[in-house]
């Protein structure tokens, strides 16, 4: 879907400011700094810049367009069953992964959507496995994200 740069602006614009809005009452930590609110108001500030040039853009363009088009892609089977795998594997992990765990649960994630690519099975298995440990390191080792071990619990290390 094509959606006009105007209100993609004013969608980002309306996100800064509401995020800007809500880390005003983060409390601030006794000697630090920067506070829990930095990187959030960061982020925050570059969404509303970033929706000013695009308010901007939208509205110095003279071309007409429409507010809405929809892309060739949504007339494909193919690729509407793409993004439903995509979305219905975010709801999968909410639901399971503290049951599964979070090495089952990615697993099964990423085979379901390289096989809704249509990437052949071999590979699909390579990089689903790979994938996984990788993303597991990084985000239990290095940043200590708890990441859930559901059935694996006993072997959690």
């Amino acid at each position: 879907m094509k959606i006009h740069d105007t209100l993609f602006g004013l969608f980002f614009l309306a996100l800064g400011t509401l995020v800007l809005y809500a880390v005003k009452g983060f409390p601030n930590i006794p000697g630090q700094p920067v506070g829990p609110a930095l990187f959030p108001s960061l982020i925050a500030t570059g969404l509303c810049v970033t929706g000013v040039l695009l308010v901007f853009k939208g509205l110095r363009n003279r071309t007409p367009t429409a507010w809405f088009a929809w892309e060739d892609w949504v007339r494909s089977p193919r690729h509407v069953l793409a993004l439903f795998v995509l979305l219905g594997s975010v709801v999968f992990y909410i639901a399971f992964a503290n049951t599964l765990g979070f090495f089952a649960t990615s697993f099964i994630m990423l085979v379901a959507l390289f096989k809704a690519l249509r990437v052949n099975w071999r590979r699909t298995l390579m990089v689903a496995a790979i994938a996984t440990l990788l993303v597991h390191f990084a985000f239990y080792k290095l940043l200590r994200v708890p990441l859930p071990w559901g059935v694996l619990t006993p072997w959690a290390w």
